[in-house]
């Protein structure tokens, strides 16, 4: 199964970055290979300056070796060995009014001493975070996720979507870091579901990715904005900075296994600002985006 994902988000790696370098039509992604000492390495891809893309990361990794204290800790267990392989990009556009998109979608595995397979699960989703609410954008992902969720399960829409919205939370400032999407962890082997139909499940949700966010670029990325837009997008871009530091799961365990620095820090923009106590104006199309971010809707 490792290997079998592990070839399954290298083809959806190039897919992903040929198409997004098609719609910048500029700048093209810069790769780097890197190796883990502790075992494993990566393929992170990088595009930054662009036409559409201010900055953005499509990378994919494969580590494996002792996992460390601090893991065991977390998981409940005591000398265990681990694999785990994934992709994961952020996306940062120029213009306000396209939205930023973040997805990942992962396979783990834990061995005893002898390297027996003692678990294994998939995780993943995806998810968007504009900075000006077009109902119809949200509207299109989300249905585009439930397309997804719906071939293989009728509930699985709407348990991966709250649990989204509960995840993606920044419960400092009591209010969601975007409109959500997807969300799901631990998706190990039961009577109804096995290995394989997760697979199944995750490859439909990763395949679905283009689908349900290159037609919001398209359709605003050529729109005019003004310096004060601009300056909205850097105020909510800090919100998302601040989740990633604080709350993020994925980056804590990117730093507690010695992972590669840069490559999980690429999901931070690189314009930002962070304004002492903004509000925007009332009845503005700012303090509307920010009633839906406190309000979590059923956009599908």
């Amino acid at each position: 199964m490792k290997d079998k994902f592990y070839n399954y988000i290298e083809t959806l790696q190039d897919t992903i970055t040929t198409k997004l370098e098609e719609l910048d039509g500029v700048a093209k992604f810069r790769q780097d290979l890197w190796e883990r000492p502790e075992g494993g390495g990566g393929r992170t891809r990088v595009i930054e300056n662009g036409a559409v893309f201010e900055k953005g990361g499509v990378n994919i990794s494969a580590v494996h070796g002792a996992l460390p204290e601090s893991m065991q800790n977390y998981f409940g267990v005591t000398d265990a060995d681990f694999f785990a392989c994934g992709l994961s990009l952020v996306i940062h556009p120029k213009n306000p009014f396209v939205p930023t998109v973040h997805a990942n979608w992962r396979y783990f595995e834990m061995y005893d001493k002898n390297g027996n397979i003692v678990d294994q699960w998939f995780g993943g989703g995806q998810d968007l975070t504009p900075y000006y609410l077009f109902e119809e954008d949200a509207q299109h992902f989300h249905a585009t996720c439930k397309n997804a969720c719906d071939a293989h399960h009728a509930e699985f829409y709407s348990r991966y979507k709250k649990r989204c919205d509960e995840y993606f939370w920044n419960a400092h400032r009591n209010e969601a870091r975007g409109l959500g999407g997807l969300f799901f962890d631990y998706c190990k082997a039961t009577d109804e579901m096995t290995m394989e139909d997760w697979y199944n499940f995750v490859t439909e949700v990763g395949d679905s990715f283009l689908q349900a966010y290159v037609p919001i670029v398209v359709k605003r990325k050529e729109l005019e904005y003004s310096l004060e837009q601009r300056n909205w997008q850097e105020i909510r871009r800090g919100r998302y900075v601040e989740f990633n530091l604080v709350h993020d799961k994925g980056t804590l365990f990117g730093l507690r296994t010695n992972g590669r620095i840069e490559s999980i820090l690429m999901s931070l923009p690189p314009h930002v600002q962070w304004q002492y106590d903004h509000h925007p104006e009332k009845g503005s199309e700012e303090e509307r985006l920010l009633e839906v971010l406190k309000h979590p809707k059923d956009w599908a």
